[in-house]
């Protein structure tokens, strides 16, 4: 599923089909840097669902993008590699993605609704620490899990650096998104086919 951003904060559709919200912030590389402003970063927050909807982010401000570029930095040799204590590197991500962990993530409450039935919301505007701390937990309990882990995969598209996880029936999911690297992937062998019968 995706979610379209405003044409004032970037051109690219933030993309939720990872399967974690740590793998989601990951794939906000791709194809290009996704979190280059509060903005950007605010509809990536509300659509990974790291707050309800309707939360307000307005006090975002232009150290937010660079803290969860950080984060997202780290999480990038744990998720990709094999764990690797000793290396420098990944003992320096795994560190920091603990830290970001030990903060209180932003507390849930339940409240009523327009038509009486419970919905969520939080007790307060959530600050960036809080949600770094949301996302760093998702990381840890991915990485601490062995079925979620031997459930990660690669994307197959070409040149498709995105890791999701592969809860498919048969674990056959070839592709990040079938409307996204899948359909390029069917339209490619499509034109392989016709240029073949044309030769």
């Amino acid at each position: 599923m995706a979610l379209g951003t405003s044409t004032a904060a970037q051109a690219y559709e933030l993309r939720f089909d990872t399967g974690r919200i740590c793998l989601d912030l990951l794939a906000t590389t791709h194809p290009v840097e996704r979190l280059g402003s509060p903005e950007v970063l605010r509809a990536w927050i509300t659509g990974s669902g790291l707050v309800p909807p309707g939360t307000s982010l307005a006090h975002a401000d232009p150290s937010w993008p660079a803290a969860f570029r950080e984060l997202r930095g780290c999480l990038g040799p744990l998720v990709r590699g094999r764990p690797a204590p000793g290396s420098a590197s990944w003992d320096r991500a795994l560190s920091r993605v603990n830290d970001l962990a030990r903060a209180a993530p932003p507390a849930p409450c339940a409240v009523p609704g327009d038509d009486g039935a419970l919905v969520r919301c939080l007790d307060a505007p959530p600050g960036l620490a809080a949600l770094l701390a949301a996302v760093a937990r998702d990381a840890v309990d991915l990485l601490t899990d062995p079925v979620a882990r031997a459930s990660l995969r690669q994307c197959e598209g070409d040149n498709c650096p995105i890791v999701y996880v592969d809860t498919s029936r048969g674990r056959r999911r070839r592709w990040c998104s079938s409307e996204v690297c899948g359909n390029r992937e069917r339209v490619a062998r499509h034109r392989r086919r016709a240029a073949l019968t044309r030769t």
